[in-house]
């Protein structure tokens, strides 16, 4: 106690609550593994093989994605190094930029690009539950709101209510404390690797597969163009391994236990795709990965018949909820990192003080990603910032570089292995990602723009309060 001026005592200041550091190494291994792996996977080899014609290009294409992915987290770690606070490359823009640019990229995460995620993986949740539950997919109602997919009136079905309970029930969760929601990643993340591991066991110990598939192949344009577009559906298998540097805040030692969970997280799941991949193609030609949605299904039901789909569903469920809690982990500290700055709503940026959680920025973009699943227009959302979020991607990995520069005098106690020429690399394959996305979806592209830049007016009223 203090004494007050009459005499009297005072009650010492009760310090504000605070970001607990309760997420240790797995916990951070646990959220890149468990938000990179999500329903891709399962459905892009078909994409990759119907763009490169053979598996071996196939497997190229997963390699160079999966360099190039590493390249970005072996940058990330020195930055997050550097910066152990929540919001991830909202931080390093603004560091780097100045804060118009860290606002731009969280005012994109919050309201299209994370919340649309969110919202793509729960709805694909309920499609492979779907499978053994036909009537999710009914329509029970008709919303006279012109929010629908071609702006019709939104259709609400039984499957569309599951998605929602689903992201909110985990939003609930991890509202509780970083602890709880990380000891979920961890639980989660071991089960969906190790599912994973029996399809890749069972496909390469089958009788019905065969070497001589790996050499098949398919007639198909090539070129650059078809390179680049394998590439993006590999890279969106890779997205989210940059998730853990959003929660830095609350991990323990960051210093150390970030760069190692970026590396080895990244690293050993190039692993695990490679060998899922090499399972597919030794038991299906590439004409038959071509043809089919779920590749993994596809090969299970003709080693083990039905039951063997219906296992890939399930597994692919527990992968999509692993990334689902990731994700809504992990994205809800980039909005409380704004509102900490001023730059967002400054109720977000409330710290629960029993739990020591952002509990309103996790209550926000929850109820905004579920009511995304709802208007069904979120993958339309998603697909036009994928272009505008690589220009801020590779900003973030060259703010490396601009930051050795501008304050050579912070402590760097990990440095990014193979600088300058891996962070360069990888924002010189952003920017030819860039150039293609716009020549071949012009329309998306600046619409993305359009949706990014409209968050400016409100930066500046920010700002001026």
């Amino acid at each position: 106690m203090k004494p007050s001026h009459s005499g009297g005592a005072v009650p010492a200041a009760i310090p504000a609550p605070s970001l607990n550091r309760d997420l240790g190494l797995w916990g951070a291994v646990s959220i890149v593994v468990g938000t990179i792996i999500g329903s891709g996977i399962f459905l892009v080899p078909k994409t990759m093989v119907l763009r490169t014609g053979s598996p071996e290009m196939v497997f190229f294409v997963w390699i160079f994605g999966g360099l190039l992915t590493l390249a970005g987290a072996l940058t990330y770690a020195e930055l997050a190094s550097m910066y152990d606070e929540s919001g991830g490359e909202y931080v390093y823009l603004r560091e780097a930029y100045g804060p118009m640019f860290g606002f731009l990229y969280g005012w994109t995460q919050m309201w299209v690009a994370k919340a649309g995620s969110i919202a793509t993986l729960a709805t694909a949740f309920f499609y492979y539950l779907a499978n053994f539950q036909p009537n999710l997919q009914t329509v029970f109602t008709r919303l006279p709101i012109p929010l629908g997919p071609n702006w019709a009136p939104i259709e609400v079905s039984y499957g569309q209510l599951l998605a929602m309970a689903v992201i909110l029930g985990l939003g609930f969760l991890n509202y509780f404390g970083v602890k709880i929601g990380g000891g979920v990643q961890v639980g989660v993340t071991i089960l969906k690797v190790g599912l994973i591991a029996v399809i890749i066991v069972v496909g390469l110990g089958s009788s019905q597969g065969a070497v001589s598939n790996l050499s098949t192949s398919i007639p198909v344009t090539g070129g650059v163009a078809a390179f680049f577009g394998a590439l993006v559906a590999a890279l969106w298998a890779y997205d989210g391994w940059n998730n853990v540097t959003m929660v830095a805040g609350e991990i323990r030692d960051p210093q150390r236990n970030l760069p190692r969970a970026l590396t080895f997280g990244t690293l050993g799941v190039v692993g695990i795709y490679l060998l899922t991949n090499l399972a597919y193609f030794y038991v299906l030609p590439a004409a038959d990965v071509s043809t089919s949605d779920r590749v993994a299904a596809t090969m299970m039901d003709r080693i083990l018949g039905a039951p063997g789909a219906a296992a890939v569903s399930v597994a692919a469920m527990i992968s999509i909820f692993a990334a689902l809690n990731g994700s809504i982990l992990a994205g809800a500290r980039v909005p409380f990192a704004m509102a900490r700055d001023g730059l967002f709503f400054p109720k977000v940026a409330t710290i629960h003080p029993k739990y020591h959680t952002p509990s309103v920025s996790i209550r926000l973009l929850s109820v905004w990603s579920a009511l995304l699943v709802l208007t069904g227009r979120y993958d339309e959302l998603f697909t036009y910032v994928i272009f505008a979020s690589w220009i801020l991607y590779a900003m973030a990995t060259a703010s490396v570089i601009v930051l050795r520069r501008k304050r050579p005098d912070l402590p760097r106690p990990y440095k990014t292995i193979g600088y300058p020429v891996v962070p360069i690399l990888f924002v010189l394959v952003a920017g030819a990602l860039i150039v293609s996305t716009l020549q071949s979806s012009p329309t998306e592209s600046i619409k993305g723009l359009v949706l990014i830049f409209a968050g400016l007016p409100f930066y500046f009223y920010w700002k001026r309060r």
